[in-house]
């Protein structure tokens, strides 16, 4: 995993190495171990390496082919790499490296934009011909790399951080309205191509987009999958999805251990993560590193999972690390989670894993995590109340159980400078043209997918990649495999949802985990400093909503603010997150990212 970079330009002229060298260096902590920028015709490219995969010197990027006539920088990891290369060779071609990343360079020669179809992994990756100057950039099926793009008339640049290409200059950061609908709407989530700036774009997930030097450009998707029965999975009872889930999450996990470096587990103490513990140590690994993390208790409501945690440490023998963050470390750590998000996101867990992350990462590089499988399984409480809804009220219904906000809402909280135009409801109206497409047999299908392609990628799986790569940490998320989201979209909606939710994944891991976590309640990675509003964390909220730049800004209205100010935590959205905090942390990061393009 590392983080990419790079211009075309369309107007004749030279690319700006010089911006392109910005971007890398504003990189560096996704990428601590090596650095590089190539520049031919009208491409340039900057990559910041973490080893992973062939530690040599000959797997640094930029990947130069001068026989194949490609240039390559590439994120994140091809897990069947090895299994491509026979392949490839197969055809005739040579290696120089061990690296999966001269494994797409070749695929690419083979198969062209197509060769996306042959890669299982988590990448984002742009391919240069030398000679024609043409650029082809790609991200994965579910969007776990990210890839920002910055575009004026004369040309194009990308990046894996929004900070990077704030730092290159030139982008217009004027907000945009209907991103900042989105993020009121759907607890911070903005969905690609949108960012909150008007100036930077997102390459959506299972995207290939194509540039000419001519500034010609070409975009398809290239992957999706239906949430709907399987003719051939027709006769399957519910013993055989649990077989056939657990067996294709096994094969999951077991690819997520391809690497040239130990790799480590997220334990949090939940299903999902003991899950993939007990699977590798039914796959025998031994010694395991595990890494969970707990806070003080605030507000009544305690900081840690340690007795689930420790269970499934004990149970398994792995080499457990329990880390825990004091009320003193919390703090200080908000304003540095803040500025190394990409985008701003509300979850009080960010902050967890920006803390644990730089933890883990004193003694690990690589970890696997539990994240996709409430999204994939039906495991939120929002699911069961869509079971009996008719496929045409999906919307309807979604809306009333997980947006924030209503239209109305928004316009009231806003100042309206920020307002969409008229009555237009673009939050309500991507949901519903989501939901209403063909592929999703009922309701809760349709909530499904739209979670699994649209809510996880710009929520928690931003999260995750964000708070570790800020510390040099590749976390891998077997849940999203898509082979096993594939298989889990075709499942009954009546067996992800039983017990609780999850249900066909808990009864598929009775026979591996301890029944205490199976049948314990719903856990969320509590962070109470954080969802309680008090003291110094209080006091930074308030600094930040009556600041001089805030004032300037001028997002919200001041009787919304009076508001929420008079009971800081009394006022909630309607999956219980903090309002004031919600609209503090835009503010933060606003400030947070000024700081970059202030000179």
């Amino acid at each position: 995993m590392c983080g990419i970079c790079g211009e075309i330009r369309f107007d004749a002229t030279p690319p700006d190495v010089a911006a392109v060298d910005r971007m890398t260096c504003a990189m560096t902590r996704r990428g601590p171990d090596g650095s590089g920028v190539f520049a031919k015709g009208s491409v340039a490219l900057g990559h910041r390496r973490l080893k992973i995969i062939d530690l040599s010197e000959r797997g640094g990027q930029p990947m130069v082919d001068p026989e194949l006539g490609l240039a390559l920088v590439f994120n994140g990891c091809i897990y069947n790499h090895r299994e491509l290369r026979a392949e490839l060779e197969g055809k005739g071609y040579r290696f120089f490296s061990h690296a999966d990343s001269e494994v797409i360079l070749k695929a690419f020669h083979a198969w062209g934009p197509d060769c996306v179809d042959h890669l299982i992994g988590m990448f984002a990756f742009a391919v240069t011909d030398t000679d024609s100057g043409t650029l082809t950039l790609a991200r994965d099926r579910l969007g776990i790399k990210p890839l920002y793009l910055s575009e004026t008339p004369g040309r194009l640049r990308f990046a894996s951080s929004l900070q990077a290409l704030l730092g290159a200059g030139d982008v217009d950061t004027s907000l945009d309205r209907v991103a900042l609908h989105h993020y009121f709407s759907f607890h911070a989530v903005v969905p690609a191509p949108h960012t909150i700036y008007n100036g930077i774009r997102k390459l959506p997930p299972a995207t290939v987009r194509t540039i000419t030097r001519d500034g010609r450009s070409t975009e398809r998707r290239y992957w999706t999958t239906d949430f709907a029965p399987h003719p051939d999975r027709s006769d399957w009872d519910e013993r055989r999805w649990q077989h056939e889930l657990l067996d294709s999450l096994r094969t999951s996990v077991r690819r997520r251990m391809v690497a040239d470096v130990p790799v480590g587990v997220l334990l949090s103490g939940g299903v999902d993560s003991s899950l993939v513990v007990a699977l590798l140590a039914e796959q025998g690994q031994r010694d395991l590193a595990t890494f969970s993390i707990g806070f003080d208790s605030a507000g009544g409501e305690s900081g840690d999972e340690y007795a689930y945690s420790d269970l499934i440490a004990d149970t398994f023998g792995t080499d457990h690390h329990k880390i825990h963050i004091g009320t003193d470390r919390l703090l200080p750590a908000v304003p540095d989670a803040i500025a190394a998000m990409g985008e701003p996101m509300v979850s009080h867990d960010c902050v967890a894993f920006y803390l644990l992350s730089q933890e883990v990462s004193k003694s690990i590089k690589v970890v696997q995590s539990g994240q996709g499988a409430d999204e994939i399984l039906g495991g939120y409480d929002w699911y069961p109340p869509l079971q009996h809804t008719p496929r045409a009220d999906t919307t309807a219904a979604y809306s009333a159980v997980f947006f924030d906000r209503d239209h109305a809402a928004i316009t009231a909280l806003l100042d309206e400078r920020y307002h969409v135009d008229g009555d237009y409801d673009p939050s309500w109206e991507f949901v519903h043209a989501h939901q209403s497409a063909p592929g999703a047999r009922t309701a809760v299908d349709a909530a499904l997918r739209l979670d699994t392609t649209i809510m996880l990628v710009d929520d928690p799986v931003k999260r995750v990649d964000t708070m570790t790569m800020a510390w040099g940490l590749e976390a891998r998320v077997p849940f999203l495999d898509h082979e096993f989201v594939e298989l889990a979209a075709t499942c009954p909606p009546d067996l992800k949802l039983a017990g609780g939710g999850k249900g066909v994944l808990k009864e598929a891991g009775r026979a591996l985990l301890p029944s205490a976590v199976i049948d314990r309640t719903k856990g969320y990675f509590p962070v109470p400093g954080i969802r309680h509003l008090e003291g110094g964390v209080l006091d930074m909220v308030t600094d930040a909503l009556r600041s001089r730049s805030a004032v300037d800004r001028g997002l919200y209205r001041p009787e919304a603010l009076d508001r929420l100010f008079a009971d800081p935590n009394g006022i909630r959205t309607t999956l219980g997150a903090n309002e004031l905090w919600q609209l503090a942390l835009l503010e933060m990061w606003l400030q947070s990212m000024e700081a970059i393009t202030t000179p």
